[in-house]
């Protein structure tokens, strides 16, 4: 008889422990999920969309070239709406995957800046742990369809169910661990003094030997597929794509080699005549190249630069004035 009791009583402990382990994660993963919210604050501007920001007007997608090098304040004090979809390291096929999701915010012929790069049709992550960083954060703000390589396993441990991917960052949900965000500092236009420029010269040669060494080849067939499908995409939903290279100074162009800028040049104007878009290169404009206090880094503009970059391209490119005039 004592034999017989001891089998449900086992079965209900089967039950009950793995089910008593999954309430207490799910109720850790609702706190948890705010944590893991903050580590994703370069995507909280797309929550503005169809609230604060309505019939955008004009936008661009991109890497960090794109995000950090468009700054449309100026604009929107002025009434205009715009928004900026760059994020660091992001591809033509995210860049896609935005405009899918969100792009019924955008106004018919809205402006799209699209940002081409020397890393464009490379990859900019240099190994997979990066690669795989870059995707995850995705899963928190477009929906399965629009996700390129969608995993149902990704998307449950990253997004809708963090707590199983937290690892270490686990203590931030006790209360001493809490992770405290201090506002960020606003930079001044840093004075270029010789030590100033060395060590500027020194991060120019960092970001150098991360986009073009150790690569096998800069140029992959599926970027530019990617490309021209993103151009494509643009153009049937009444959208307005520019192709356009941003400012980079003296040191980030110095030591990239003459048969590698042929053929970027080649490829991109290649693009821009076979799909009837524009394209517009400032990688080697005096106004900034030499100009390093424009400059955050050797390929990134800083906040004066970019209000610089943003009045030039008001006056420069028709496509621009035809919105403002």
């Amino acid at each position: 008889m004592k034999q017989n009791k001891q089998v449900p009583v086992f079965i209900i402990k089967c039950i009950a422990i793995p089910a008593a382990a999954v309430l207490v994660l799910y109720l850790l993963n609702i706190p948890y999920r705010k944590i893991d919210d903050d580590k994703y604050r370069d995507l909280w501007n797309l929550r503005m969309l169809g609230n604060q920001i309505n019939e955008v007007e004009i936008a661009n997608v991109g890497s960090s070239h794109g995000a950090y090098d468009f700054v449309y304040d100026d604009l929107t004090e002025e009434g205009y709406s715009c928004f900026n979809f760059g994020n660091v390291s992001q591809t033509y096929d995210y860049d896609l995957s935005l405009l899918k999701e969100y792009g019924h915010h955008l106004d018919d012929g809205c402006l799209v800046f699209i940002p081409v790069s020397y890393f464009s049709f490379n990859n900019e992550t240099v190994n997979e742990n990066e690669a795989q960083a870059l995707s995850v954060k995705y899963y928190h703000c477009l929906s399965p369809r629009n996700i390129p390589d969608y995993d149902l396993f990704t998307d449950i441990v990253t997004a809708r169910f963090p707590i199983l991917s937290a690892g270490e960052d686990i203590v931030k949900l006790l209360p001493d661990s809490l992770t405290v965000f201090a506002k960020e500092e606003e930079t001044e236009t840093p004075e270029m003094d010789e030590a100033a420029v060395a060590q500027f010269a020194d991060r120019a040669a960092a970001r150098f030997d991360r986009h073009f060494n150790n690569k096998d080849n800069y140029f992959l067939p599926e970027r530019e597929a990617q490309l021209r499908e993103l151009i494509d995409y643009c153009k049937e939903h009444g959208f307005t794509p520019v192709l356009i290279t941003t400012p980079f100074s003296v040191y980030y162009n110095g030591p990239v080699p003459e048969d590698f800028l042929d053929r970027f040049h080649s490829t991109v104007n290649q693009i821009a005549s076979d799909t009837g878009v524009n394209y517009y290169d400032y990688s080697h404009d005096n106004r900034f190249m030499e100009n390093l206090t424009l400059f955050s880094d050797s390929d990134h503009l800083n906040a004066d630069g970019a209000d610089y970059f943003m009045e030039i391209l008001a006056e420069e490119v028709p496509e621009f004035r035809q919105i403002l005039e």
